[in-house]
């Protein structure tokens, strides 16, 4: 009786939405091919595209009632093309691929039905290894539309249980608005617009010294206007931002909005929409936002122009990148159009009056280096080089560098590259002498940064080299302590002839657990370590019968320094 009612209330609730209003898009996709991925009626924490720290969400959050233990269904037949098993992120993954050149993706599972578990488990014993990530043949495992491929649960970086799931376009493996393919979540509220920004480019790059300004909103109902109705008088390339959120009819969460139009007296000036992006720019959130504003206040502020270093499909229409010139001495209107994914409106009109521009004083050439955003960027000093390929960052930059005391430890002295307020889009080269001779332990040392270790730090030519993965202070460690290892229940002797398995803990101090092995008896076992409690299980399976055992861990971290932990054991 309970899976007939959430059965109506899945076609109510599908049927709700389909009085949608046009949106903005670049192509039509199929609807009625995917099915809604699970029994009960759909409803979001999640939406497509909205604005995460460091990237952009690529698929819907279903709700899960707060529980595991939901079967999460094939959208459409296929054959699983891919499983993966990652410590974080979106936790136990699979991808089927469907004939109709899209790949559905299904995260966050607390585990595979037992066709799908057989082949990883297969995969991980062969490789030795938990965290995998591989390609099926088409003929592996086929699934139909409705089986049954996992259950739902809480695996990976997240807080509470739901399923992440995702369409892509199979051949350029861009992801895709689901709601876009039918699979709607009832919704008849528009969204909310909450602060308008006002940003005086003076035709300058962008940056944290941008002159600017937020202005409060009030309304209801799709209309709204300045909390202080006002004649904004303008001048110059002026640059506008938004804060703006959304919610369905479904749940209370405040997710991210499908478009936003910026018109200047009628005819649009810039779009953004939430219909399709890439992986390689999902980083370019930060250039999307005020980055600058977000790290300070933890203010979701979105530019409604564009970055010239820029490069995301999300943009599908710009006039001069959305910076409007206000030159004319004349009154505009300025308006935002700000549509949810089922068609729900809001608007903002703002009236602008434009002030000619007096004559630019002369620009006194600034004594740092200028980084382009367009080509490859280097600094260097006796004790430091960094190095920017092209396209890593989305504006000009006026490249700042300083020395900063040397903290307790380190064995340089700290080197401010740039400011954190900066974003960037990928990695970059930081090279850093030390101040020492380092002698046998220079393959010990990393780099460490405002935002963490930097990456892949080796040391050559007299340099400790790494990746960082943003601008900010940066100095070198030496990683000579080995993982730590703390049982929770096991200890030489232990009886576990009641136990469900044997556990761990795990972690290191710097530079990072890289590997771990477990071992019963001399032979390999699968242990598996979870993301938010830090614990490494393993599972008793058939495989141990009772009586005395050994068991062994060796944990190695990112500079190879290793622990081993060893008990007898009796089941």
């Amino acid at each position: 009786m309970n899976k007939y009612f959430a059965t109506i209330l899945l076609i109510i609730g599908c049927r709700l939405s389909t009085s949608a209003q046009n949106i903005i898009q670049s192509r039509e996709y199929p609807k009625g091919f995917f099915r809604y991925p699970l029994d009960i009626p759909p409803s979001t924490a999640g939406g497509f595209a909205e604005l995460r720290p460091s990237h952009f969400h690529s698929g819907l959050d279903f709700r899960t009632n707060q529980q595991s233990g939901y079967p999460v269904h094939a959208a459409a037949d296929g054959y699983v093309s891919r499983i993966r098993v990652q410590f974080g992120g979106g936790g136990n993954i699979v991808y089927i691929d469907h004939p109709n050149g899209y790949t559905t993706v299904y995260m966050h599972n607390e585990r595979f039905s037992p066709q799908i578990t057989k082949v990883l488990r297969d995969y991980q014993y062969q490789h030795q290894q938990f965290d995998v990530d591989f390609n099926l043949p088409p003929g592996q495992v086929q699934v139909c539309k409705d089986d049954v491929i996992a259950i739902s649960g809480r695996s990976g970086a997240v807080e509470g249980p739901h399923l992440h799931f995702e369409i892509r376009d199979t051949k350029s493996e861009q992801t895709i608005n689901p709601q876009l393919f039918g699979i709607t979540i009832p919704d008849k509220v528009p969204p909310t617009i909450s602060a308008v920004g006002i940003y005086h480019l003076l035709d300058q790059p962008f940056s944290e010294n941008t002159p600017h300004q937020f202005l409060p909103v009030t309304g209801a109902a799709g209309n709204y206007r300045l909390l202080h109705p006002q004649e904004l008088e303008l001048t110059g390339n002026i640059g506008f931002g938004i804060s703006a959120t959304d919610m369905n009819s479904a749940s209370h969460n405040h997710n991210g909005v499908y478009s936003i139009q910026l018109k200047l007296d009628g005819k649009p000036v810039y779009t953004f929409t939430a219909e399709r992006f890439g992986f390689d720019q999902t980083h370019a959130i930060n250039g999307y936002i005020d980055y600058p504003t977000f790290l300070t206040s933890h203010r979701f502020i979105q530019k409604c122009f564009i970055p010239p270093g820029s490069k995301i499909s999300l943009y599908p229409q710009s006039v001069n990148r959305g910076v409007i010139n206000f030159d004319d001495d004349a009154v505009h209107e300025v308006q935002y159009v700000v549509q949810d994914v089922a068609g729900n409106t809001s608007t903002l009109t703002l009236k602008v009056r434009s002030r000619h521009i007096p004559p630019p004083a002369a620009v006194v050439k600034s004594s740092v280096p200028l980084f382009h955003y367009g080509q490859r960027n280097e600094f260097s000093t006796d004790k430091v080089k960094v190095i920017i390929e092209p396209g890593n960052l989305y504006d000009d930059v006026d490249f700042k560098y300083a020395t900063l005391p040397k903290v307790p430890g380190a064995y340089s002295v700290t080197h401010r590259i740039h400011n954190r307020l900066t974003p960037i889009h990928d990695k970059y080269d930081l090279w850093i002498k030390p101040d020492v001779d380092l002698g046998n332990q220079a393959d010990k040392a990393v780099i460490v940064g405002t935002g963490g270790l930097c990456d892949s730090c080796i040391y050559q030519d007299g340099y400790i080299k790494g990746r960082a993965k943003a601008f900010g202070d940066f100095y070198i460690k030496l990683d000579t302590e080995a993982p730590h290892i703390t049982p929770i229940n096991i200890h030489n002797g232990s009886n576990l002839g009641k136990s469900k398995g044997i556990f761990l803990r795990i972690g290191d101090n710097l530079s990072g657990v890289k590997s771990y092995n477990g071992k019963i008896d001399g032979h390999w076992v699968l242990m598996e370590w979870d993301f938010k409690t830090k614990v490494l299980s393993y599972t008793f399976d058939g495989s141990v019968p009772p009586g005395k055992h050994k068991f062994e861990l060796t944990v190695g971290d990112a500079k190879n320094n290793y622990s081993t932990f060893t008990a007898d054991f009796n089941r």
